[in-house]
């Protein structure tokens, strides 16, 4: 099985938890501004230790500071999307400094990659479900060394041992419990303590709110309307422009009459880009209508007349070529040629946009001397470095006030929309807010690559695999996005999950590179290289059980006997969806399993299908071992969320191109899962002290092959291609 990209890191952090404070791991204390301790955290990657040496010119990464009021303030690196990062991460701290969520607040950091790094990623970035796994021991040792620091201050004060003394609920109590100090009033004398050479981390069954489920820390703001978005920006002066790009991958402007337009009453400007136009106005209502009287001519450039069928075609073409190989096990090709039974399909994705909830928006105020950027953004400090190249000051002149995020999914990994929102604005005598229509959202997108993945497999005469290869055609995010990564010529991402966690004697999984046109950029969607290469694995083992007439879960257990925890996930999954109770006629069970981002999942789908081909998703069972878990309620619904947005991508996600353009635009042709639509959704928690692993992205992983699978129980035919065509099921 593919070894996941973050396993190696991983371990260094499992290792760091027996040991104690690492020697990558450095830790610093100071007197807060207004009083108070101040405890900061270099964490792994964020800098060197040649940097760490040099104590006058070290940055340390995240803060904790306590002040005198007893009030913890967490200062996140992270960004919270929905994904309850906020509260989990605020849970690693307060366990382990003896604290309750109600004692810790949560700010927003700034643009610092020295500060702020991301330790599995190495910059500031929230995505890959990395957040728990990466921050799982660093910030529970910050809390630890601060627990330590404040017990030191309180026995010095009283003059006893140390060990005499125990943090308990925001304060330090006596062994005899008769006095009692609170970390307000410890805060400046634990400041003037020396640091902890070394600090225990406690053991699992100590713990009070790590496995708890623990309500969400930003719920209250969000309920009660107060909490704050990028489109929630006001500013003294503000104005408000949307934008029409050129609606053919690479085109530009041409010309533009914007005499109407100027004439809108509210309109104030008309910015022209290269290859698109804003209409800047007093609010939205007077933008969007300033930007529907104007005339615009583009130049329509090379791609006037791509269609999705062209992408395709060139993407078959290219699946011959020989591919670089991301796993290898034995020899495929000599193994086929023995193999009693040979069984080759062709299994292909289509491009899918994001539609977070909150359109994309940026908020930028240029200025001679500094630059100001509200938004928000999975990637701070590649927001800041983005407007600092656009307007030519240094990154010290440009503040990212960043927020919570209607909704990322990866599209707030991107920063094209910063790059043209400041654009926009230096030629704005004001701080202007840019908000993309839901229209140039969808038709703009960074999509999710087209994939188009050959599998062959020869089976011996008991039907079970000998031979396995996966070929995946698809263009490289990896090498766009995080070229340093982009090694050999081989995008990691693409065949990550390319064999699942199965065992094959003989495997190759490989990769052709094939790149879209000009101006068809693609990225992360709610992961990439899992989401896609489940899909294409889980059906193609569903054929091989059906080819060697065996049921789909027995035969997936056959090939697990080296991965126990996928089994687990598998047998626990089988058993609470009722596998092999008999259905009505017309309805199917399917299942997935997978491993990735650190984790173990498998789903079992329960569809009908009608007489229509309309399927009908009636309920979903699903098992997880995602290591300890930090928030069980957190896990659930991000495993209910992420089974909501896979299931919309099986039924309704599809872009397409005709004469170069986006033929989707709105909701109304990109439809989202109705709640009506929406299945009974179980989910199962397998307990396990082993490493966490990431939620993110696992449950979008996992359904699309599941409703494919069952389907196919229901009525037969076997769907290789997302999403599903109605007709293809039909009977009537």
């Amino acid at each position: 099985m593919f070894i996941d990209r973050f396993a190696a890191l991983e371990q260094d952090a499992g290792n760091r938890q027996e040991s104690g404070l690492s020697r990558r791991t450095f830790l610093r204390a100071s007197a807060a501004a207004g009083g108070g301790l101040l405890l900061s955290i270099n964490l792994p990657f964020a800098a060197s230790e040649a940097m760490a040496a040099e104590s006058e010119d070290f940055a340390p990464n995240a803060f904790i500071r306590i002040g005198r009021d007893g009030r913890v303030t967490f200062i996140m690196s992270q960004v919270e999307m929905g994904q309850g990062t906020y509260t989990s991460m605020s849970m690693l701290i307060a366990e382990e400094l003896a604290i309750g969520l109600d004692q810790i607040d949560v700010a927003a950091a700034p643009a610092d990659d020295k500060l702020y790094g991301n330790p599995l990623i190495g910059f500031q970035a929230t995505g890959g479900s990395t957040s728990v796994r990466g921050f799982f021991i660093p910030l529970r040792e910050a809390g630890a060394v601060a627990r330590s620091m404040l017990v030191a201050a309180a026995a010095k004060r009283w003059q006893v041992d140390p060990a005499n003394c125990k943090a308990e609920k925001g304060a330090v109590i006596d062994s005899d419990g008769k006095r009692r100090l609170s970390y307000g009033e410890l805060a400046d004398d634990a400041a003037k303590q020396p640091m902890p050479g070394k600090v225990a981390l406690k053991p699992a069954n100590e713990f009070t709110l790590i496995g708890t489920p623990a309500p969400r820390i930003d719920s209250p703001e969000k309920v009660n309307g107060t909490a704050r978005y990028g489109i929630d920006t006001r500013l003294p002066g503000l104005k408000v422009a949307t934008v029409s790009a050129c609606p053919v991958f690479g085109g530009k402007l041409k010309s533009v009459d914007d005499s109407k337009a100027l004439a809108v009453k509210g309109v104030r400007q008309i910015v022209r880009l290269d290859n698109a136009v804003a209409v800047v106005a007093d609010h939205m209502g007077a933008a969007k209508k300033g930007l529907a009287a104007l005339t615009i001519t583009w130049d329509e450039g090379p791609n006037a007349h791509l269609t999705t069928e062209d992408i395709v075609a060139a993407m078959a073409t290219a699946s011959s070529k020989d591919g670089v190989a991301g796993e290898k096990k034995g020899d495929v090709a000599a193994a086929l040629k023995t193999a009693a039974k040979r069984v080759e399909a062709v299994y292909q994705l289509p491009l899918l946009a994001h539609t977070a909830m909150e359109p994309l928006n940026c908020t930028v105020h240029v200025q001679p001397d500094r630059c100001d950027i509200w938004l928000g953004t999975q990637v701070t400090s590649r927001a800041g470095a983005a407007a600092a190249k656009v307007t030519g000051l240094p990154l010290d002149k440009v503040s990212v006030h960043n927020h919570l995020l209607g909704g990322g999914f990866g599209r707030r990994l991107e920063v094209d929309s910063v790059i043209q929102a400041v654009e926009i604005a230096r030629q704005v005598k004001a701080p202007v807010k840019i908000i993309w229509t839901r229209e140039e959202d969808i038709q703009h997108d960074i999509f999710r690559p087209y994939y188009y993945d050959v599998l062959t497999a020869g089976l011996d005469e008991a039907g079970m695999p000998v031979s396995f290869h996966h070929r995946t055609v698809g263009a490289s995010i990896v090498a766009r996005w995080l070229p340093p990564a982009f090694k050999n010529g081989l995008d990691f991402d693409a065949v990550e999950a390319g064999a699942g966690p199965y065992d094959f004697p003989n495997m190759l999984v490989d990769w052709v590179r094939h790149e879209l046109p000009e101006g068809l950029i693609t990225g992360w969607w709610r992961g990439v290289g899992v989401t896609h290469n489940v899909f294409m694995v889980e059906g193609f083992i569903d054929e091989l059980a059906a080819a060697a007439g065996k049921d789909p879960v027995a035969y997936r257990g056959a090939l697990l006997g080296k991965s126990p925890r996928a089994k687990a996930v598998l047998d626990l999954a089988a058993e609470k969806a009722q596998w092999g109770k008999p259905l009505p006629k017309g309805s199917g069970r399917g299942v997935s399993v997978l491993f990735g981002f650190g984790s173990y999942l498998a789903q079992v789908a329960e569809v009908s299908v009608d007489g229509d081909g309309q399927p009908h998703v009636r309920r979903v069972v699903c098992a997880v071992d995602c290591g300890m878990v930090v928030n069980p309620d957190t896990v659930k619904a991000q495993v209910e969320g992420g089974i909501i947005y896979g299931l919309t991508a099986a039924l309704y996600g599809d872009i397409t191109i005709k004469n170069g353009r986006v033929e989707q635009s709105n909701f109304d042709n990109y439809q989202a899962l109705r709640i009506n639509e929406a299945p009974i959704i179980e989910v199962y928690i397998v307990k396990s002290n082993e490493k966490p692993g990431g939620m993110g992205e696992p449950g979008t992983s996992g359904i699309q092959p599941a409703v494919a699978n069952a389907i196919f129980a229901a009525t037969g035919k076997r769907l290789r291609k997302m999403p599903i065509d109605s007709a293809q099921l039909k009977t009537g």
